[in-house]
């Protein structure tokens, strides 16, 4: 692009200056012939060609400048989107652990209720069996012992009836 416009500078220069050395030469020395005239309007049409390729380069620049900057709005956009998403994202896992450290503490927390319940019901269960245990382990002490007596007895009333 710039070899073009640096062409059409250069053209351009050079048009300017053979538009400039016929013109003198016709008003000095001779008269207007026609091919004067159609050397004139070449001139300005080549003039006016040069002046079109000149503002088509303007053109394809401002146009280049443009699509930059619709690059860079379009660039600058999709980072402020990235940033956006990127934020949310995070906000939307920070909730997520909170709301699952919630739930992992109200579950141990459960959890520990169920096991103190759970212990304090077998302790109850164990002194139930050991009162339970010793109450007949008693009894069946008392009815041995009370046994024992009556036996001892009637081993004293046929010993005191045979020794008599």
């Amino acid at each position: 692009m710039s070899a073009q416009k640096e062409k059409a500078k250069k053209s351009s220069g050079a048009a300017e200056e053979i538009m400039e050395a016929p013109a003198e030469e016709a008003t000095e020395d001779r008269p207007k012939s026609a091919l004067d005239e159609v050397m004139n309007q070449a001139e300005r049409a080549y003039a006016a060609y040069m002046d079109a390729e000149r503002q088509v380069a303007k053109a394809y620049h401002e146009n280049e400048m443009q699509v930059a900057k619709a690059y860079k709005r379009a660039e600058s956009q999709a980072s402020r989107a990235y940033e956006s998403t990127i934020t949310a994202a995070m906000k939307d896992r920070a909730q997520a652990l909170a709301k699952a450290a919630k739930a992992r503490q109200d579950l141990m927390q459960k959890a520990e209720e169920a096991y103190v319940a759970a212990e304090e019901a077998a302790n109850s269960a164990y002194d139930a069996a050991v009162a339970e245990a010793a109450k007949s382990r008693d009894e069946n002490v008392d009815r041995a012992w009370t046994v024992r007596d009556e036996t001892i007895e009637q081993a004293w009333q046929i010993y005191s009836k045979i020794a008599r």
